[in-house]
């Protein structure tokens, strides 16, 4: 996958899963379930669960990528700083935590 340079990206829409569709550094697409897009510290992320096997990310492992909108387009990039994508990646299980309680209810 890019790091750094950002992914394109084309959403498909079915009936179980937000489909999303990024392109890797060899031009290959590798498909993701998008399970949520949030604010943290005044930037957008995304989350996404590999809906097939993805080198360097494990099963059941979510990747978390920032959405930058450019030239009228959304991209996702890379966290690089370590410190803030634990801090993402907390966030992100709070939101779910408050969705599973939401759904409870």
């Amino acid at each position: 996958m890019k790091e750094n340079n950002g992914y394109s990206e084309e959403n498909v829409l079915n009936d179980e899963v937000n489909e999303v569709i990024l392109v890797d550094e060899k031009g290959n697409n590798v498909h993701f379930d998008h399970v949520m897009t949030f604010n943290y510290e005044g930037k957008k992320y995304a989350a996404l669960l590999p809906l097939e096997e993805v080198e360097g990310i494990g099963e059941n492992e979510v990747l978390m990528l920032e959405v930058v909108h450019e030239n009228s387009e959304d991209t996702y990039k890379t966290v690089d700083n370590e410190i803030l994508l634990d801090e993402i990646f907390e966030r992100f299980l709070e939101l779910m935590d408050e969705l599973d309680e939401d759904e409870e209810e």
